[in-house]
């Protein structure tokens, strides 16, 4: 795995990997955003050839990142999953039933719509809304900021944010990225088979960039 970036919040240490998710290192906690596991068996399954080989790769790179944190949480801020279940999903349940152990919570996403007997047989903690923990908050939508504890940091996910830089020759290339406010990180889609929402960078934000394995700071 590359290495990934410290990043210090208010005292806390957060790990900001290349392999766009963040290692909550004083909670022992994997932070994703925007996995939506599924979404190539949901796009097959409608017509669109999309090759299986994407979803097994996402899915190798979260087990990857547990395992080389040693992550005794997984906190999914929204869209773990894309739609409603299909048989791509049976892999994550195989690895699931070896790994119990791992405490996963899911803040509810707008395509976190699989029946609430699903995510209880996957040992999975659903919560709507705002999920709090030891001074920080995790919602899905930067949108719930607006009813949620403003004095809290906050980790969100949903609009997959990205950066457009121009090279010499005046081509614009786009990349994934964090997205920090002074209270606030946007974290990048987890799935590569995802768009991108293209974000300015201001004198208040922090940006790291994610480019052929590494991040980097703007």
């Amino acid at each position: 795995m590359t290495a990934p970036l410290l990043h210090i919040v208010q005292q806390n240490r957060f790990w900001l990997s290349p392999n766009r998710a963040i290692f909550w290192e004083d909670e022992k906690a994997l932070i994703v955003s925007d996995t939506h596991f599924g979404k190539t068996g949901h796009f097959r399954k409608h017509g669109i050839a999309v090759p299986p080989q994407v979803y097994q790769e996402d899915l190798q790179r979260f087990f990857t990142l547990i395992q080389a944190f040693k992550a005794e949480k997984i906190i999914i801020v929204g869209d773990f999953f894309h739609s409603v279940a299909n048989e791509e999903l049976k892999l994550f349940l195989k690895w699931r039933s070896d790994f119990l152990s791992i405490h996963f919570i899911l803040v509810r996403g707008n395509h976190d719509i699989l029946h609430n007997n699903w995510y209880a047989d996957a040992a999975i903690t659903v919560q709507d809304g705002v999920f709090t923990l030891n001074g920080f908050q995790f919602v899905h939508d930067p949108a719930v900021l607006a009813i949620s504890n403003k004095s809290l940091f906050t980790f969100s996910g949903h609009i997959h944010p990205g950066i457009a830089m121009r090279g010499i020759a005046k081509q614009s290339l786009q990349f994934p990225c964090f997205y920090f406010t002074q209270q606030q990180c946007i974290l990048p889609a987890f799935s590569k088979f995802s768009g991108l929402k293209i974000m300015k960078q201001k004198k208040a934000t922090q940006v790291f960039v994610l480019n052929e394995g590494a991040v980097i700071p703007l």
